[in-house]
């Protein structure tokens, strides 16, 4: 196990994570929205946390489609807070809801035809690719997480400060922070 990956302790979970979704370039509106509810969740907690119960999350949230997630009213609120299998809270919940409406709102508006389109405007669709050397040199947030923060706030979205929205952009693959000489590292 390389350096690049041994934050997952071995984990099978997390190390399938590394090593076939962080820092991969996703373009699929759902899955987009999918990372941003994971990573809103994340808030507080363990990634690892958040990688076991990812199946509930995505169970619970109804796969994450944003059509159905945007339609959630009270009492499928009330529901999910009785969810042992899931992150009860609130806000987190809420948070998964309001981001759907703003989604929609988004893309209602014709200023970007997709929620892909919205997400990787920031870098004019190209991959960031950092050549970091030690898992110390790994920023929690930078310039652009905290551009793409603000204007996902303006835009009504929530749970979504720029140490979220950085973590995010790795685990959409517009940044890759892989380490240098990883395996999984872009080569671009």
């Amino acid at each position: 196990m390389n350096e690049c990956s041994a934050w997952a302790k071995g984990d099978p979970l997390m190390l399938a994570y590394h090593d076939k979704r962080w820092c991969r370039p996703c373009h699929d509106d759902q899955e987009l929205y999918a990372m941003l509810c994971l990573e809103g969740q994340q808030a507080g907690l363990s990634w690892r946390t958040i990688i076991h119960k990812e199946a509930a999350l995505r169970e619970a949230f109804a796969g994450f489609r944003i059509e159905a997630v945007a339609a959630f009213d009270s009492k499928k609120v009330e529901e999910l807070l009785q969810n042992p299998r899931i992150i009860r809270s609130k806000a987190k919940i809420n948070a998964a809801i309001t981001n759907a409406r703003a989604i929609q709102k988004l893309i209602a508006s014709g200023e970007f035809a997709s929620f892909d389109a919205y997400v990787w405007h920031f870098t004019q669709g190209k991959q960031i690719i950092h050549r970091l050397q030690k898992l110390a040199e790994m920023p929690a947030q930078n310039e652009l997480s905290e551009a793409v923060s603000r204007d996902m706030k303006k835009r009504g979205f929530s749970f979504v400060g720029p140490v979220i929205v950085y973590s995010y952009l790795q685990g959409v693959g517009v940044i890759d922070d892989h380490l240098e000489g990883c395996p999984c590292k872009a080569t671009l």
